[in-house]
């Protein structure tokens, strides 16, 4: 099947936000919104990923605030701050619902959208995403290469090539290093009562060698009603997105 793919510019909140649609819409099936993780693209993201889930469905794929050929402005990067361009972005399309797949820092902009704007959320997949800040490894707090969780030299040296590739500003990468840091770092707006009152369904996946700690996915599982929770076997916070064999049928299960 031949998978369409058109990319564009919106204005909102200030930003020129890119995004690229990929698929086609089908009749009583939402549209898909991938949100990527932190100093990564869409492509990087979810190249993997992205032929499957866009085979028998429209998908929505924005780069968030500083993000690969969305320029940074001024302004603070901060989870409701990427979740109101979120929102924004899908007020231009005339998206009122849509099932959302978030990975990392897009699994917390998932996260925000849908705790405040439960109503745009058809289906909910938080991939590598915790709801507080005690839910990470201490060792992924202090980044020199050494600790298994985190992305190694040759995960940077490609998310600096993606940025140069693509950026408005290519010798700001640095700039949105620190800027991600310090939005991965802020202290998170939910509290467990937030968890407990959505209603929306949630899968929630981490690798058993990510970012998240087991204990706090299974936190969020118990916390979220109805949620349900995937770790994948020898899985990096870096690989989630490239496990197909395993992500994939999850995916189609719970989305279809």
């Amino acid at each position: 099947m031949t998978v369409s793919i058109n990319s564009a510019y919106a204005k909102v909140n200030g930003l020129e936000m890119y995004y690229e649609v990929h698929g086609a819409g089908h009749e009583g099936r939402r549209p898909l919104v991938l949100l990527h993780g932190g100093v990564l693209t869409v492509g990087l993201a979810f190249g993997a990923v992205l032929p499957a889930v866009a085979a028998d469905r429209r998908v929505v794929a924005p780069e968030l605030q500083g993000h690969g050929h969305t320029a940074d402005t001024g302004r603070d990067m901060t989870v409701p701050n990427l979740a109101s361009d979120v929102v924004a972005l899908l007020d231009e399309l005339g998206i009122e619902q849509a099932d959302f797949l978030g990975y990392s820092l897009g699994g917390l902009t998932a996260l925000e959208i849908a705790v405040r704007c439960p109503e745009r959320v058809g289906r909910l997949v938080l991939a590598a995403a915790q709801y507080a800040q005690d839910g990470v490894h201490d060792d992924v707090r202090t980044p020199d290469f050494t600790s298994p969780r985190l992305p190694g030299r040759a995960d940077f040296q490609q998310m600096a090539d993606a940025y140069a590739a693509s950026a408005p500003h290519p010798e700001r990468f640095q700039e949105l290093l620190a800027k991600c840091t310090a939005a991965a770092n802020a202290p998170l707006p939910w509290t467990a009562d937030d968890l407990r009152a959505l209603r929306t369904p949630t899968l929630l996946v981490i690798g058993d060698t990510d970012f998240v700690r087991v204990e706090h996915a299974a936190e969020m599982q118990r916390l979220i009603p109805g949620a349900r929770l995937a770790v994948l076997p020898a899985t990096t916070h870096m690989a989630l997105m490239r496990r197909t064999s395993l992500l994939l049928p999850l995916l189609s299960e719970f989305l279809d």
